[in-house]
């Protein structure tokens, strides 16, 4: 059990916990201590120094994420001593970061400009050092932008800690710089951690500001937007409202303002891939051929091909929610329409930077036509409302379009970690017995720990499932099936903290404590609904009925490979 504390920061008495730094204490207790580089995820380096404190019985400023509280300890937080050295430091850091605010993803949060207005700093008493510094695109993915590094170290942290080690600090001159590493053994996932733990803005995804409305400007198409679950929970921050909220309608709503033709929900896509997950498991289970591991974050999947291809014949054939609903709106939907599928233009909004990578992967066409065609992130989507001067927060709610903007509470909970193994158990449980759980709510494998671990009885057999998030942590696990191949019977992974709430591509600052409102905002969605299991959805039946009533056209619409891969970003 951990111990109380009591110390004292200018001069009010709080209780903290042993083992928070003095910054975690001072926050926990509404006292605001500057920061820059702190993020709960990663490790402290107490690189920005603009944390200082002042302690009784200690020479000179100490740094408050660094330093570990104390019984009785006395903390002064403000005072003009402390604040002329933050100001000093945050002038230095400024001649480190090339400032181009307009094309910046923490335009809505940015921290450096926060903490210079409140320390009366100057932006530009230093001349900028990093003149003539590369910028580097990781694939579709990613940009990073080294003029713009402070190097902190985040993003190596964060990257080291994701078991890729892509990102790490070479000498460059008398100095170390931050930049992708040239290892042909190490490689960009694509999960876009390192733009979600950049202070700065250093990272952004590809396209992030330049090309958002393209998608929308190509006026002789019939444009379809199509939104993950996660988004529903979270855009709402980037108007002011509270993580967790549930938008979901005035999402639709405010997408329709950006002139499209139709807007489908990615969470009956989930449903989709839940009825077929579902069967791949069961039919796994019956071969002895376990573990099935989770395909649908796309990061995850090039970790494995890149890192683990041992495991590559392991990953679910199931193809992602956005890449089967995608895949529906150009045949199914088409059809029903009369549409030719060349004329159809499907944009996903994702939480997830991987996204922009999975669309372009050449297996997933569908008669030589890529299933979606652009994806845009939440922030992205934000900016682009906030552009065209809509406003999310005060818009009527209108509904998804029909038929493919109904889902299950099971679709909607694949944004949350746990929610793809839930969905899948939900149904694979009816599969293999023609019932329903009695209790569909699977608490076991719910909740932000990294690695849950649960087992469920069906028909006197167990079905042992792990909950994974972090490649890092999925990597003990694939460590583990190496001793003992059959210790477990299905492994769901998503690379971000959290799952897709935890995105790349979500509003930042992006933290625990947010994801955790957002995973509860899409339980609660479940809850609320009286369609919860994905095999009972009168849509998933009637295209299963209609459309996807032979092996060949179900295989081909629903399912893919996966392969071992080399090396695909050099700086």
């Amino acid at each position: 059990m951990t111990k109380d504390i009591s110390i004292v920061i200018d001069g009010k008495n709080i209780k903290a916990q042993e083992g928070q730094s003095i910054l975690e204490a001072a926050r926990a207790s509404g006292i605001d201590i500057p920061s820059l580089c702190y993020h709960p995820d990663v490790d402290n380096r107490s690189s920005c120094r603009l944390c200082l404190v002042e302690i009784k019985g200690r020479k000179g400023l100490q740094t408050a994420c660094s330093t570990k509280v104390e019984e009785g300890m006395e903390i002064v937080s403000e005072s003009d001593k402390i604040n002329e050295a933050r100001k000093a430091n945050l002038e230095l850091l400024f001649g480190e970061h090339r400032i181009e605010c307009f094309d910046c993803v923490l335009q809505n949060s940015c921290r450096l400009k926060q903490l210079a207005a409140r320390l009366k700093a100057s932006m530009t008493k230093y001349p900028n050092r990093k003149t003539n510094y590369p910028t580097y695109q990781f694939g579709p993915a990613l940009i990073f932008d080294s003029s713009k590094c402070i190097d902190c170290g985040n993003c190596i942290d964060v990257c080291k800690k994701q078991g890729v080690c892509f990102l790490e600090k070479q000498q460059k001159g008398d100095s170390f710089e931050t930049m992708p590493s040239s290892n042909p053994k190490r490689d960009c996932i694509y999960c876009g951690q390192c733009l979600a733990h950049c202070p700065v803005g250093a990272f952004e995804s590809v396209g992030e500001y330049e090309d958002i409305e393209k998608p929308f400007l190509l006026k002789d198409k019939t444009i379809i937007v199509q939104f993950a679950p996660a988004i529903r929970t979270s855009i709402g921050e980037e108007f002011g409202m509270m993580p967790g909220e549930v938008v979901t309608d005035k999402l639709v709503a405010a997408i329709r303002k950006l002139g499209v033709n139709k807007v489908f929900d990615v969470s009956v896509g989930a449903d989709f891939t839940t009825m077929e997950e579902a069967e791949e498991l069961v039919e796994k289970k019956k071969k002895g051929d376990t573990p099935c591991l989770s395909s649908c974050c796309p990061a995850w999947v090039k970790y494995v091909e890149f890192y683990h291809p041992e495991f590559v014949n392991h990953l679910a054939t199931t193809r992602s929610p956005q890449v089967i609903l995608g895949a529906l709106i150009k045949t199914y939907f088409a059809k029903n329409e009369g549409i030719d599928p060349k004329n159809i233009v499907v944009i996903s909004i994702m939480p997830c930077t991987a996204k922009k990578y999975e669309i372009e992967r050449e297996e997933l066409k569908i008669d030589g036509l890529k299933p979606v065609d652009f994806v845009l992130t939440t922030r992205e989507l934000a900016m682009l409302f906030r552009r065209k001067g809509i406003d999310l927060k005060n818009i009527e709610p209108e509904p998804a379009d029909d038929p493919l903007g109904i889902p299950s509470g099971a679709g909607v909970i694949y944004g949350a970690t746990g929610g793809v193994a839930e969905s899948a158990l939900r149904t694979a449980f009816f599969k293999m017995t023609g019932e329903n759980l009695v209790k569909l709510d699977l608490e076991a494998v719910r909740g932000m720990d990294e690695i849950k671990v649960a087992e469920i009885e069906v028909k006197g057999e167990k079905f042992r499932i792990a909950v994974v998030t972090g490649t890092g942590n999925a990597a003990k696990l694939l460590e583990e099936l190496k001793q003992n191949p059959k210790a477990y019977d299905a492994i769901e992974v998503m690379a971000c903290p959290g799952g897709c709430i935890g995105g790349g591509g979500q509003p930042l600052p992006n933290t625990p404590e947010k994801r955790k409102q957002r995973a509860e905002g899409l339980y609660q969605i479940d809850r609320e609904k009286k369609l919860r299991l994905a095999h009972e959805s009168p849509i998933i039946k009637k295209v299963y009925d209609e459309f996807l009533n032979n092996e060949e056209i179900r295989h081909k619409l629903c399912h893919t490979k996966y392969f071992k891969k080399n090396k695909e970003v050099n700086p």
